[in-house]
């Protein structure tokens, strides 16, 4: 794929009036809660310790803020670009940017990917895009997919963040193959068949030490989205309804197939109590907030809003402690939820997510010009025209020095402008 880079005087003019404006988390939460940093770098969103998810919870956060209509912060932006070792590559965070990474700096495929479609989004950085692709491309596994550091195994939810970094560049994951294996090939490996006693339907993380594939409600939820196509951000599909589908057998499932029969064990997981659980060190079961939004995602994805509707009810409920206490990219996996279900972010059971993820750093620049979750067809329209943010800047600096000249420009779409 060749990224064009964006640059447009337009563009720059539009930021010069309005930089100053101000405004009020495939894939899987990777990491738990990190204690608090005494010295939080200037740029990035939240406070806690960002040695494990700098990157991750930074790159959920501006994919959200441009999902919800909203300019992110320049700084914050920087903050995230000033990340990429010479390489292309990500690390989940370097504390100087400005050193060369070598050998010890553990870069990795999710932060790298994640990286790629919040860049993508706001658009501007076709260079860092582009060897971040590359580099990406360069660490794939002979199987077709990719693990978490370059070498290592390939796994369900590392092949399908990067998926989604493919399809989120218009790169048809397909066409992007080693050892005559697409991502997609790697993918299907990971999908149990409805034989199974226990899991019929779902992804496995990865095979364990006897080879065995075991259903995992995180890695099926990725799995789901991958084998779609989709990245971190999606809009409700038209497949049968996750919740009435059950898993249907194939001597080789296609992919469409593999996620409906993950949607379908998914649905059944949630059944229940309408999470998901997750149980540390033999403690009891405590509800997977989580997880549950990211299995509300896939189920959108795969089946319509619908399928969805019983998870999200009982995140509206439940989870606003939870992102509170987790931070950005708690915040920013409710917005994918309620973007793929049709749902309003700001007002998420009375909790408005967008507020409060832009609340965890810096100032965004400015909100789009028609600011809801759930855009109507003329909204979808003009996001697919073509300005660096996404939204319609009215410049009237003119206007005050009597020239009345108004400029327009027209809204981005997920290409970068040359």
């Amino acid at each position: 794929m060749n990224v064009r880079r964006r640059s447009s005087a337009a563009a720059l003019a539009a930021i010069a009036v309005l930089g100053a404006a101000t405004a009020p988390a495939v894939a899987a939460d990777p990491s738990p809660s990190a204690s608090a940093s005494p010295s939080t770098p200037s740029g990035l969103y939240g406070t806690t310790d960002p040695q494990y998810d700098g990157v991750w919870r930074q790159s959920l956060a501006l994919l959200a803020q441009d999902t919800a209509g909203v300019v992110p912060s320049s700084k914050a932006v920087k903050w995230l670009t000033d990340q990429q070792c010479a390489n292309g590559a990500f690390a989940p965070f370097r504390a100087d940017p400005a050193g060369a990474c070598d050998a010890k700096t553990m870069v990795d495929s999710n932060s790298t990917a994640a990286a790629v479609q919040a860049l993508w989004a706001v658009g501007g950085h076709g260079d860092v895009v582009e060897d971040a692709l590359g580099w990406l491309k360069s660490v794939q596994n002979e199987d077709g997919g990719w693990g978490y550091s370059p070498g290592t195994p390939s796994d369900a939810n590392s092949t399908s963040v990067v998926i989604g970094a493919l399809t989120a560049t218009e790169t048809d994951p397909e066409d992007v193959e080693k050892g005559g294996k697409s991502p997609y090939d790697a993918l299907l490996t990971f999908a149990l068949p409805c034989a199974k006693d226990k899991g019929a339907g779902a992804f496995a993380f990865q095979p364990d030490k006897d080879g065995k594939l075991l259903p995992n409600a995180d890695a099926t939820a990725a799995g789901v989205l991958g084998s779609l196509g989709k990245g971190l951000v999606t809009e409700a599909g038209s497949g049968a309804k996750s919740k009435a589908a059950a898993c249907s057998e194939a001597d080789r499932p296609t992919r469409e197939q593999a996620a409906a029969n993950g949607a379908a064990y998914l649905a059944d997981a949630l059944a229940k109590d309408g999470h998901l659980v997750s149980a540390l060190g033999g403690s009891a079961d405590q509800p997977d907030y989580g997880n549950t939004a990211d299995a509300v995602v896939a189920l959108a994805a795969q089946g319509g809003a619908d399928g969805a509707a019983e998870p999200l009810a009982w995140l509206k409920k439940n989870a606003a402690t939870w992102a509170a206490e987790s931070g950005p990219a708690a915040y920013a996996q409710l917005i994918f939820a309620a973007h793929a279900t049709g749902t309003d972010p700001r007002d998420f059971g009375g909790t408005d997510l967008v507020a409060k993820l832009n609340a965890t750093g810096p100032a965004p620049q400015g909100t789009a010009a028609k600011d809801t979750a759930t855009a109507s067809d003329e909204d979808k329209a003009e996001k697919d025209d073509d300005s660096p943010f996404g939204i319609w800047w009215f410049v009237g600096v003119c206007l005050v020095f009597g020239i009345g000249i108004g400029f327009l420009l027209s809204n981005r779409n997920k290409k970068q402008q040359p």
